[in-house]
């Protein structure tokens, strides 16, 4: 397929996104595409201090000549996360109280509404949000237009995350990070000037969350062999048939080279909209993410500074390639499936496990809610386990066939510019290793820890 052809397709069966237009320049349609999704309405564009003067400034001229008279607003911290405050910031934005908003943003204390309590009637004398800038900033106009009733105009400013046309925002929120359900944007405008003119670091970030997908399918052929998360056909085209062309070329990413990075964009946005396909960030992510979420909900910090969330999903992702590496030398064809279904934990002494692993978390109880969700009776774990060993020679080759070893994967994210070793971002490999029992704890989703558990080889498996 040409990228036409992709991008048209996937367009075809988007649930939310009805434009995507990517090429250089195309930041001056601005105002053409918001007048027609949204007519008779105001824009407001929300960016930051870094933003704002790559791009903000030049669609809100714009947009002002084009006579929609837009209105602005510049989060003025110099780093911040998704927090659930500015979520509360972008909610009041949209209702044009920009002095309230201004109080929560400077509010180092503020307390957090209720995610239950936040949707709003809708009404068209509310402002409709342009997001000026990366995840971060989309996410919560994402969630924050959701609460409203309304879509909103995305246009990057790097080709740092997926999250642009994803369905869901990932956002803290009591001190746990946690994907709210809300559509992806209606239109998104990817001037890839402006993209190949990000900090390199940020489109490093990029393609190491296109990276993630590769282990990321793995995981979610293990869940669907597991009868856990069946395959979306649609999605999983969407998402992973163009994914080696899209990663072939690290080293022209490195060095700026607009259609390598345009390449890279299109797969992101591609894997976003492969979640509005499932409705879910399966297509995207699976340990490789919980890995980001540990270290962002524990304010992870290298030489001072927060750690962008592709930049902690690089570790991640080689580190789950790595689990892979093991897990294929292993013959489970001798599996001792009695041995492992007397040894299977009762649904009672797991959640005790995960109240002593979680018990100095930010979130205390998350481990014990998602186990709760997860956990399999014997019967079924039995079920699991005598496929598994009939069938492991065949599953064995699908995996190996998606999977990158290690070594593949680390060589591609250090030609990229990623980190590809614990210490690039300020950890030991002691710590990485004592996370892996809560990324096997802390969501819902089936992985291969959670089969590695399953059949008495995580032990195994996580030696890295």
């Amino acid at each position: 397929m040409t990228r036409k052809e992709r991008i048209d397709y996937a367009l075809s069966l988007a649930s939310d996104t009805k434009v995507f237009e990517m090429g250089q320049g195309v930041s001056v349609a601005a105002p053409a595409v918001f007048g027609n999704c949204f007519p008779g309405r105001k824009p407001l564009l929300l960016a930051d201090v870094h933003t704002w003067p790559v791009l903000g400034e030049r669609v809100f001229k714009a947009m002002s000549d084009a006579g929609l008279s837009p209105s602005r607003y510049i989060i003025e911290k110099e780093e911040f996360h998704a927090d659930w405050k500015y979520v509360d910031m972008a909610d009041l934005l949209i209702e044009g109280r920009f002095d309230e908003a201004k109080a929560v943003e400077n509010d180092p204390a503020h307390e957090e509404s209720d995610p239950e309590k936040a949707f709003r009637e809708p009404s068209d004398k509310f402002f409709v949000l342009v997001s000026i800038g990366s995840g971060v900033i989309n996410d919560l106009c994402k969630l924050a237009s959701h609460h409203h009733g309304q879509s909103y105009l995305s246009m990057p400013t790097a080709a740092s995350v997926d999250g642009y046309s994803s369905f869901g925002a990932s956002i803290t929120y009591g001190g746990a990070k946690q994907t709210f359900s809300c559509p992806a944007p209606v239109a998104i405008l990817a001037d890839i000037d402006v993209i190949a003119a990000a900090p390199k670091e940020m489109t490093a970030a990029g393609y190491a969350d296109l990276a993630a997908k590769v282990p990321a399918g793995a995981e979610w052929m293990v869940a669907d062999f597991a009868g856990a998360a069946p395959l979306h056909p649609e999605a999983w085209a969407v998402s992973q048939d163009a994914l080696d062309d899209f990663l072939a070329n690290p080293e022209a990413v490195a060095a700026g080279d607009p259609d390598a990075i345009a390449d890279v964009f299109e797969g992101l946005t591609l894997c976003g909209i492969a979640m509005q396909i499932a409705r879910s960030s399966r297509p995207a992510s699976c340990c490789d993410h919980l890995f980001s979420h540990i270290l962002d909900m524990t304010a992870h910090r290298y030489k001072g500074k927060l750690v962008s969330h592709g930049f902690q999903v690089a570790i991640g992702t080689v580190t789950m390639c790595a689990v892979f590496d093991n897990l294929f030398k292993l013959d489970l064809t001798k599996l001792d499936v009695d041995a492992c279904v007397a040894a299977w934990p009762s649904l009672e002494s797991e959640q005790q496990r995960a109240i002593e692993l979680f018990k100095d978390f930010p979130a205390p109880m998350l481990g014990y809610n998602e186990i709760t969700k997860k956990w399999s009776p014997a019967d079924k774990v039995r079920e699991q386990l005598t496929r598994l060993k009939a069938e492991w020679p065949e599953l064995k080759a699908k995996l190996q066939k998606q999977v990158y070893s290690y070594d593949k994967m680390h060589a591609l994210l250090k030609a990229a510019g990623a980190p590809c070793d614990p210490e690039d971002i300020g950890l030991t490999r002691q710590k990485l290793l004592d996370m892996f029992p809560l990324v096997q704890l802390m969501r819902f989703r089936f992985n291969v820890l959670d089969l590695g558990k399953r059949g008495c080889f995580y032990d195994d498996i996580v030696k890295i």
